[in-house]
């Protein structure tokens, strides 16, 4: 225990592996059993410390090393996004349908939007302008701040699957809904390609990121209600373990994101060079998270 609580695992040899994965089973079932005697307060106590030690030992996994960090994000996080593709499409199906119901709702009442929309967005929509052209002349600020805001929208995104699923149902479906507001009101006052054209070079990397970061924190809220046979924090270290790998693995899309929008999206590029782009870098992504990692 103190050899490998010091060296990690590598300082284990394989017989000595097996023989610390058979009494961490033991222990834990031991544990379990002593627990239902009051009388052995002290040695589950005991028990419990160990177990714990074990527990560090066994999932800490190796260190961290820049060879890692390259295998992960060639290897390890399409992998990982494979295996957990249905959180991400829930994620997606609730931002759609966060989508539909702004859009159906603009189109029943054009009042609606300005209930949410900015009052200078609307005016810019009024006169058939977009309200990006501010940032124009502050490329690398803007750049930095949208990455930072993206970065922000996907951690708060994945952090409250804490609450069990809801907030997460409420950041997805609000952000959703903005997106079919202004959406409907770009459609309404002739501005579709205005928009697409802005949304597309960097959405094809930041709405599939987002959705990630949604999966994330669904698996998250997956722990917390439904563990199965694993106890809740057995489930927790399971399940926050794959989506905390999600999360690492979509920040170097967010910062590309982030690079795009602050110095293509934002610039008056075609329409078609943007839209180029945009499956340019959407069809990378596209071949990156599904062939990424598998075997040749």
């Amino acid at each position: 225990m103190a050899r490998s609580g010091s060296r990690g695992l590598d300082a284990l040899s394989y017989r000595e592996l097996q023989e610390l994965s058979l009494l961490y089973r033991q222990v834990a079932a031991d544990l379990s059993s002593v627990r239902e005697d009051p009388m052995s307060r002290r040695l589950a106590e005991y028990l419990n410390q160990l177990l714990g030690r074990a527990h560090n030992i066994v999932y800490m996994g190796r260190r961290a090393s820049p060879g890692g960090i390259l295998e992960f994000y060639r290897n390890g996080f399409p992998r990982i996004f494979r295996a957990t593709f249905n959180y991400t499409l829930a994620a997606f199906a609730i931002f759609l349908a966060g989508a539909l119901v702004g859009f159906l709702a603009c189109l029943a009442d054009p009042a609606f939007q300005r209930f949410l929309l900015p009052g200078h967005m609307m005016d810019s929509i009024d006169r058939h302008e977009m309200w990006t052209h501010s940032i124009l002349t502050v490329k690398p600020l803007a750049s930095a701040g949208i990455m930072t805001n993206n970065l922000s929208v996907s951690f708060v995104t994945f952090a409250v699957g804490v609450t069990g699923g809801l907030g997460t149902l409420y950041m997805l479906g609000v952000n959703g809904l903005l997106m079919g507001v202004i959406s409907a009101a770009c459609w309404q006052a002739g501005m579709s390609l205005k928009l697409w054209e802005f949304v597309a070079p960097h959405g094809v990397l930041e709405l599939p990121a987002i959705f990630i970061a949604g999966g994330a924190s669904l698996l998250i809220a997956r722990a917390l209600l439904f563990p199965g046979f694993m106890p809740r924090r057995d489930a927790l270290v399971f399940y926050g373990g794959k989506a905390v790998r999600l999360v690492l693995g979509i920040i170097p899309v967010l910062v590309v994101a982030g690079i795009i929008e602050g110095f293509f999206s934002l610039t008056p590029m075609p329409a078609v060079a943007k839209f180029l782009l945009a499956l340019g870098a959407g069809g990378l992504l596209l071949m990156y998270l599904t062939r990424g990692g598998s075997q040749p």
